[in-house]
């Protein structure tokens, strides 16, 4: 099972529930039965300086995504560590599900283009 643990800083109020089933739903759907995955929803502040740090982009952005194992072949009885998508719910507002999907997809090792695009428009609409 997707283990999926959510750390909410941003002080907008999220379903957890509905977090989680489209985590699963969507890791499923790409083979992914089991792992550890981090889901962080964070304040636009936050998200600015992470994208600065990591990208070298100073703004906000709905969503990033930092990767471990991805779909790597692992040694058997280590659990899959999956990595961690961070939402800022104020830059997204209400339709958080396609940039969850999206940070998902970039976990699995999708790039922007146009088999991201259709497997983001499979799960979300």
């Amino acid at each position: 099972m997707i283990a999926v643990e959510i750390d909410n800083r941003s002080g907008a109020a999220i379903d957890e529930r509905a977090i989680v089933a489209v985590c699963r739903t969507t890791l499923a759907a790409e083979g992914i039965e089991a792992g550890d995955l981090g889901v962080a929803f964070v304040p636009p502040e936050e998200m600015r300086a992470l994208k600065r740090e990591h990208l070298r982009i100073d703004e906000a952005t709905d969503v990033l995504s930092f990767p471990i194992d991805g779909r790597d072949e692992l040694p058997g009885g280590v659990p899959r560590q999956l990595g961690d998508v961070v939402v800022c719910p104020q830059v997204v507002g209400d339709d958080w599900r396609w940039p969850l999907v999206h940070g998902l997809l970039h976990l699995l090792g999708y790039e922007h283009g146009d088999a991201m695009t259709r497997r983001e428009r499979e799960f979300v609409t």
